[in-house]
């Protein structure tokens, strides 16, 4: 299939690899001309501006957008739906949030132009392992972009969730999920190095993945960082967060469900940015006026 491509940061531009290797055809652009001539040196047809994207694409047209969530998708898409024609297709797959997906179907309906929402994980190993893709949008429309789908993930990688919205939602779900697997790591390797037994984290870690039921990939990525700096010299302890985690516990929230693990890992990220934190110079001040307890200074 022919298929453009916007976006050619990490996982953009591994995605558009993977489908050409696939035998697809990638016309691609990114506001980076090193980014576009990167892929144009892979096989793709580059394109100098999102007019010029579409234009060198056949009709029907098939877009995959991957750019940040917010603000530069939206954008993208407007511009976008105002070049393409009836029965042309936008596919987000970056981590846009689900509701933006329910109000970018409807407005782009109006025009006639079908809007699909790709939840995609795998990160930098996708291009040698393929993505996990969760799709949402009308049925017919993953069904005509299935050959995409079918390149880009592994075996059995790939499924549709349901109507507008659904690939990410459930994507949202995966990466709050993911908030809390990750926390519960870090805090038992935590407890392991600050005990009197001199553990080899690595090995531990890499033990783990033999047959453990807490084996992951996440586990197999933490050996393979521990071996290299077991320490972790050099890395500032700030964890950013990219939006899902506050999304999860948001709608966990909405829907009255209890999400006490997620969101403690959430607030876990956000205790990690505070370097001189009000709360516990508090906590400190009250330890001392009801104990006399010493206050550090």
């Amino acid at each position: 299939m022919q298929l453009g491509m916007i976006g050619l940061g990490k996982m953009g531009g591994n995605m558009a690899t993977r489908l050409m290797r696939g035998g697809h055809q990638i016309v691609a652009y990114d506001r980076s001309p090193d980014a576009v001539k990167a892929n144009v040196a892979n096989g793709a047809t580059g394109a100098e501006s999102l007019k010029d994207l579409v234009q060198k694409l056949k009709a029907p047209r098939a877009v995959w957008v991957m750019l940040p969530h917010g603000k530069p998708t939206d954008d993208t898409i407007n511009e976008l739906a105002a070049l393409m024609s009836p029965g042309d297709i936008i596919i987000d797959g970056a981590n846009s949030k689900f509701t933006d997906d329910v109000r970018r179907a409807a407005e782009l309906a109006k025009k006639n132009i079908q809007y699909m929402d790709a939840g995609t994980s795998g990160g930098v190993w996708g291009l040698q392992n393929g993505y996990c893709l969760m799709v949402g949008g009308e049925r017919k429309t993953f069904d005509h972009l299935e050959p995409i789908f079918k390149t880009l993930a592994p075996e059995n990688g790939y499924a549709y969730m349901g109507l507008h919205g659904a690939g990410h939602f459930v994507k949202m779900i995966h990466n709050g999920v993911e908030y809390a697997m990750m926390q519960a790591y870090a805090e038992g390797f935590d407890i392991m190095k600050a005990s009197d037994y001199k553990l080899d984290v690595a090995r531990i870690a890499d033990l783990w993945m033999q047959g453990s039921v807490v084996r992951s990939w996440l586990l197999e990525l933490s050996a393979a960082a521990l071996k290299e700096n077991p320490e972790l010299k050099d890395i500032k302890p700030y964890v950013n967060d990219s939006g899902e985690g506050r999304w999860t516990v948001e709608s966990a929230v909405n829907m009255a469900v209890p999400a006490p693990t997620i969101t403690a890992a959430l607030f876990a990220r956000f205790a990690s940015r505070q370097t001189d934190s009000y709360s516990m110079r508090y906590l400190n001040a009250l330890r001392n006026q009801f104990g006399g307890h010493q206050i550090v200074k």
